[in-house]
C-alpha cells in the first residue's frame, strides 16, 4: 500500500512539472484563429424583398349602366384577347338600335320617293324645254310673216304669247327640278344623321359586353351576378367588374435599402425567390431604379411625406424575370438578390480578418516609449489604417503579428476582394473579435486549434 502511494505521488509530481513548463511556455501569447487567403469567384449581392408584379394589368370597369346578367370568368382564369368576359343588361339599347334600324329604313324610302320625284321633274323640264324651243321657232316665223304683211295682228300676238307662255313653263319645271333635288339632298342627310345615331345606339349596345382587351390572367374579381354596376363619371369612381394581368412579363417589385441602391443599375442580373415556390430560383435583370427615396414605415414618397422625423428609407426596382412559370401569381411575396459587381480567380480575404488599426509609437509594443516618440500634447492622433494581421516569424521562430495595411475590393457573402497588401497563401489572423481588436503589432501569437462549441438548442 505504501509503494502504491509513493507512485501515485510520483505521477503527480511529474504532471505538476509539465503543466508548470506548458503555462511558462504560453505565457505571454494570444490565442488566435487564422486563414490563408486564396483566390476564388465573388460578387456582390444586394437583396431586397417585396411582390410579384405583372408588367401590364388593367382593371375593367363597367362601361354601361345596369345588372350584371352573366359572368364567363372565375377569378385565376386564362382569358385571350377579344373573349366575353360579363355582358350587362341590354334591353333598353337594344330596343333604340331596332328603333333606329327601322327609322333608317322609313328615310331611305322618302329618298327614293324623292330621287323619283326629282326624275319626274327632270322629265318635265325636258318637255318644257321642247316645247319652248317648238315656241320659239313658231314666233320666229310670225315675226317674219307678219313684217311682211302677211299675218294677222291677233295670229302674231298669239304666237307672242304661247312662247312667253313656254318660258315660263320652263322656268317652273326648273324650279321643281331644283325642290326635288333639294327634298331628295334633305332625305339623304335625314338617313346619314339617322345612321350616326344608330352607330351611338350600338356602341351603348356594345358597352353592355365586356371582353378581354388582352391574353391574361384574370386576378380579382370583385363582383357578382345580379349586381348592378355604374359607369365612372368626373371624380366619382365607377365600378371594377375584374382585374387581368398579363402574365407574359413578369417582374418582382421589391424595395432596396438606401445604402444599397447607389449601386444597382439597370440591366444588373438577379435571382429570385418566390416564398410561396421553395427551391426554385428565377432568373431575371433589372429593368427599373427608382429616382424617390420611400419611407419604410408607409410607403409615401418622402416627397409627398409631411412627417419631419428621419427614419430609415428604402428605393423602389424592379427585377423583370426572364422566363416566367404558370405557377406565379400577381401579390406572391418575393425576394430578389441583385449582383453588383462579379470578379473572377481574384485573391480573398475574410471579412472578419479585416480591422481598422492606428499606427503604433516606435517602441510602444515594448512598453517602452522614448521620450522623443512621446506624442506632442495637443496633437492629433494619427488616422486608422484598414489592415489585416499577418502570421509572421522573429528570428527565434516564434509567431507574431505583424499589422499589413490592405486595399480591398468588391464585397462577397463572407469575403471581401483585395486589390493589394497580400499574396495568395498569406495566412492571416481572423479571430476572435475581441483579441483582433486589442491585438498590437509584434505581439506573441499561438494558433488556436481547439474546435469551437457547438452551440445546443436553445442556447442563445
Amino acid at each position: 500500500m505504501k509503494k502504491i502511494l509513493l507512485i501515485v505521488l510520483g505521477v503527480l509530481v511529474v504532471a505538476g512539472l509539465v503543466s508548470f513548463y506548458v503555462v511558462k511556455q504560453q505565457s505571454g501569447y494570444t490565442k488566435v484563429l487564422t486563414a490563408k487567403l486564396v483566390k476564388q469567384d465573388l460578387a456582390t449581392i444586394v437583396s431586397g424583398t417585396g411582390q410579384i408584379r405583372p408588367k401590364t394589368f388593367v382593371n375593367v370597369g363597367a362601361t354601361s349602366f345596369g345588372r350584371i346578367t352573366h359572368l364567363y370568368v372565375k377569378e385565376g382564369d386564362h382569358v385571350k384577347r377579344g373573349q366575353v368576359i360579363a355582358t350587362v343588361e341590354s334591353v333598353q339599347p337594344e330596343a333604340n338600335v331596332e328603333a333606329q334600324k327601322a327609322q333608317i329604313d322609313s328615310a331611305k324610302t322618302d329618298v327614293m320617293s324623292y330621287v323619283a320625284a326629282e326624275k319626274t321633274a327632270e322629265a318635265n323640264l325636258a318637255h318644257a324645254k321642247a316645247d319652248l324651243e317648238q315656241k320659239r321657232l313658231d314666233w320666229d316665223r310670225a315675226q317674219s310673216l307678219y313684217k311682211a304683211g302677211i299675218m294677222a295682228k291677233q295670229d302674231f300676238d298669239a304666237k307672242q304669247a304661247a312662247f312667253a307662255t313656254d318660258e315660263a313653263s320652263v322656268a317652273q319645271a326648273e324650279a321643281q327640278l331644283a325642290q326635288a333635288k333639294a327634298q331628295t339632298n334633305s332625305a339623304r342627310g335625314k338617313v346619314n344623321n339617322a345612321t350616326a345615331t344608330l352607330r351611338f345606339n350600338e356602341d351603348a349596345l356594345s358597352k353592355t359586353v365586356s371582353v378581354a382587351p388582352f391574353d391574361g390572367l384574370v386576378t380579382n374579381l370583385p363582383v357578382r351576378e345580379g349586381e348592378t354596376v355604374v359607369v365612372g363619371i368626373q371624380n366619382a369612381e365607377g365600378s371594377t367588374l375584374m382585374t387581368i394581368a398579363d402574365m407574359a412579363v413578369v417582374t418582382a417589385e421589391v424595395k432596396v435599402d438606401e445604402t444599397d441602391i447607389v449601386n444597382v443599375r439597370i440591366g444588373q442580373p438577379a435571382d429570385v425567390t418566390i416564398d410561396a415556390i421553395p427551391g426554385k430560383v428565377y432568373k431575371g435583370h433589372v429593368t427599373l431604379v427608382g429616382d424617390q427615396a420611400l419611407l419604410r414605415s408607409s410607403g409615401v414618397a418622402t416627397s409627398q411625406s409631411t412627417s419631419g422625423t428621419e427614419e430609415a428609407k428604402d428605393f423602389k426596382v424592379v427585377v423583370t424575370l426572364d422566363q416566367p412559370s404558370d405557377e406565379l401569381r400577381p401579390g406572391l411575396s418575393t425576394t430578389a438578390k441583385i449582383t453588383t459587381a462579379q470578379k473572377s480567380g481574384v485573391i480573398s480575404l475574410p471579412i472578419q480578418a479585416l480591422t481598422m488599426h492606428a499606427p503604433e509609437t516606435p517602441g510602444s509594443s515594448s512598453g517602452k516609449v522614448e521620450a522623443a516618440s512621446a506624442p506632442t500634447p495637443g496633437a492629433k492622433p494619427a488616422p486608422e489604417q484598414q489592415g489585416v494581421f499577418v502570421i509572421d516569424k522573429d528570428a527565434h521562430g516564434k509567431l507574431r503579428a505583424k499589422f499589413v495595411q490592405v486595399k480591398t475590393g468588391i464585397t462577397g457573402a463572407t469575403d471581401i476582394e483585395v486589390l493589394s497588401g497580400l499574396n495568395e497563401g498569406t495566412e492571416v489572423v481572423t479571430g476572435p473579435y475581441k483579441t483582433l481588436r486589442g491585438l498590437k503589432d509584434g505581439s506573441l501569437i499561438k494558433r488556436d486549434t481547439a474546435k469551437p462549441p457547438t452551440p445546443t438548442p436553445g442556447n442563445s
